[in-house]
């Protein structure tokens, strides 16, 4: 797998990632619940259709206890081609959903290989350690993939 990443300014980062994977597997796997299971969320549902909702939960463990829920609306569904998704984090704390961001994954064909194009745009991050850790996280999720369906 190789990898790209930018920042682009405050409020936009993009990684590209080339997956050895045929773009229907890697497609299903952004869009399948069962899929997303296997490597972005503990529990997953969502509407693989133009204005359908999902919902990734994400368990605690030893280091948070605490459960990380992320859901939203599908804003753009072209198979095989791109997936853009609207992104809240529900505040457990205050009970309140903030939107974080809005995610646009782009696919692409490379004969039995997949470049993903992952851009995340929204909201500035608050300081350079936030930028990084968003970055570091998106990297993770598709080193997961790539492990997942190679």
């Amino acid at each position: 797998m190789s990898d790209g990443m930018d920042v682009d300014g405050e409020s936009q980062i993009t990684l590209t990632r080339t997956i050895n994977a045929h773009i229907d597997d890697v497609f299903a796997a952004w869009t399948d619940p069962a899929l997303i299971e296997q490597w972005q969320a503990d529990e997953a549902e969502l509407d693989a259709f133009e204005g359908g909702e999902y919902r990734f939960t994400t368990f605690g463990d030893d280091e948070d206890t605490e459960d990380h829920t992320v859901s939203g609306e599908i804003l753009q569904f072209v198979e095989n081609k791109k997936l853009v998704m609207s992104w809240v984090h529900k505040d457990e704390e205050n009970d309140e959903d903030d939107l974080i961001f809005v995610l646009e994954i782009g696919f692409k064909a490379l004969d039995d290989r997949t470049q993903v194009t992952l851009t995340e745009r929204g909201l500035a991050h608050s300081d350079p350690e936030s930028r990084i850790f968003s970055m570091e996280a998106w990297s993770a999720a598709l080193e997961n993939l790539a492990e997942v369906i190679e």
